[in-house]
């Protein structure tokens, strides 16, 4: 099995923390499944500067040895993918089928994506111009060249929803492209990342080019941020934290990539089919318990349809089961902590004194045990665009549901009445009409008709939901800067 340390990874070594460590708690059962590493500033420090005194070698390293080492990481977190899926359920309390198929498996992919990525073409040659005579000098034909070259040193900041997809979606293409990494997880599950790092360690990335370090403190992620010796900083969390890591980056111009928060619109016309409405709009309880920035949280329904959309929402939410991931059948885990049930909980409330039905959920849902921080999937029926449930991310099982009586002119305005624009949706039994409303939204990605995506489209976000682009070859792109090259033909 993949070697694992308790101490962080900084410079190839696994070094013993200067804070000691901390527990990390399992949200269905409330058990300790582990204890994470406590780093201080100043090993933040060493961790950025080890990444430093790395990136000379490795951005020159071939792009052929990059992508044989992806390969191999690959073939290595494969190789104990059981195990690795056991711990990811165990610390950010998903479904074994999300644990597997949407963590750990996209963990995977993500890895062999970007070992072919390092091998895409990072020079383009552009259209000679022709230059007369001048103070530039003599006439002549000038060439030119774009050429693509690694940032340099990036701080990857990841979120608690994903402990693999995301990680993996930043250290594979950073590295890919040459750069060198600090990454920095989110506090509640950091196990797997350590697990992915000691996969990259024994696929042979070489010392300094990864490095991890953890920590509830703030400090670790204000450091991470901070450090001379980082030039971009990636980030998948909160607009909240995300507006305060722009500012630490705007002062020495570090380069950023923000996906940060989201209110999915989803557009619902009188001819859609409500079968797949429904159950597309329900994978906002599935998913990760509703902690997932793409889901579909605002369904705004033309009246024509609306009760009964309404009323198939409900049964659907009222027959999906809550409870242990771990048991066959339940289809809604736990959100992440305690004190995120606790938010979760205050907005239903909130819902109800602004004037929401509450159609669905609305209480605690019991357990065997009584132990773990599960919410119901809960719909908000007859909600108003001013609402703090409409307007603000919730970030768990609750769909909010805002009837509209007019035309595309009236949806589209309510659903661009937002701060956020990641992913917005539309459904529609007349394909020209999804396609035209999904122009006029101002949000990063638009699925018609279904909430599935091409892994190789461009995702980000309008607004407050994010800068820059990833995914695909445009996450090549987010870990490079552009250098042109002229001379005289």
């Amino acid at each position: 099995m993949t070697r694992v340390s308790g101490g962080l990874f900084i410079g190839g070594e696994w070094v013993e923390p200067d804070g000691g460590s901390y527990d990390v708690v399992d949200p269905a059962s409330e058990e300790v499944v582990g204890q994470a590493p406590e780093a201080s500033r100043q090993q933040v420090y060493e961790a950025a500067r080890a990444a430093r005194d790395a990136f000379g070698a490795w951005s020159r390293t071939a792009p052929g040895e990059r992508a044989a080492i992806l390969d191999r990481a690959a073939d290595l977190v494969q190789r104990d993918f059981a195990e690795h899926a056991r711990v990811a359920q165990a610390e950010s309390g998903a479904t074994l089928g999300t644990a597997r198929g949407m963590q750990v498996a996209v963990g995977v992919a993500r890895f062999r994506r970007y070992a072919r990525g390092a091998l895409e073409p990072v020079e383009e040659g552009l259209p000679p111009q022709i230059n007369e005579a001048g103070p530039m000098g003599r006439a002549g034909v000038m060439g030119a060249l774009a050429v693509r070259q690694p940032v340099g040193v990036v701080t990857c900041i990841t979120s608690y929803n994903n402990p693999w997809a995301n990680p993996a979606g930043k250290v594979a293409p950073a590295l890919a492209m040459g750069n060198t990494v600090v990454v920095k997880p989110a506090p509640q599950d950091p196990l797997s990342v350590y697990r992915m790092a000691a996969a990259l360690e024994e696929a042979g990335v070489p010392p300094g080019v990864v490095n991890v370090v953890s920590g509830v403190d703030v400090a670790v992620g204000e450091a991470a941020v901070d450090s001379p010796d980082v030039d971009m900083v990636s980030f998948t969390g909160s607009t909240a934290v995300g507006q305060r890591i722009g500012e630490v980056c705007g002062r020495t111009m570090k380069r950023q990539l923000m996906e940060l928060g989201g209110k999915g619109a989803a557009i619902v016309f009188g001819d859609a089919d409500l079968n797949a409405v429904v159950a597309g709009i329900g994978t906002t309880y599935a998913f990760y318990s509703g902690q997932i920035c793409t889901a579909p949280t605002r369904a705004i329904v033309h009246r024509s349809v609306y009760e009964e959309f309404v009323a198939r929402m409900a049964a659907y939410a009222g027959h999906m089961r809550v409870g242990d991931p771990r048991a066959e059948g339940t289809v809604v885990g736990p959100v992440i902590s305690a004190a995120h049930r606790e938010r979760v909980e205050a907005y239903v409330e909130l819902g109800r004194k602004e004037g929401a039905r509450v159609v669905a959920g609305g209480a605690r849902p019991e357990t065997e045990t009584g132990k773990g921080f599960y919410v119901a999937p809960t719909l908000l029926a007859d909600c108003k665009p001013d609402m703090r449930v409409v307007r603000e991310e919730i970030f768990g099982p609750v769909v909010a549901v805002v009837p509209f009586d007019g035309d595309e002119d009236e949806a589209v305005a309510l659903a661009n009445d937002s701060e956020y624009g990641l992913i917005d949706y539309v459904w529609t039994g007349d394909v020209a009409r999804g396609f035209r409303v999904a122009r006029r939204l101002r949000a990063g990605g638009v699925g018609v008709n279904t909430i599935g995506r091409n892994m190789e489209a461009p995702f980000g976000g309008f607004k407050k939901s994010g800068v820059g682009r990833d995914v695909g070859s445009y996450a090549l792109h987010a870990y490079s800067e552009v250098q042109s090259i002229v001379w005289p033909g």
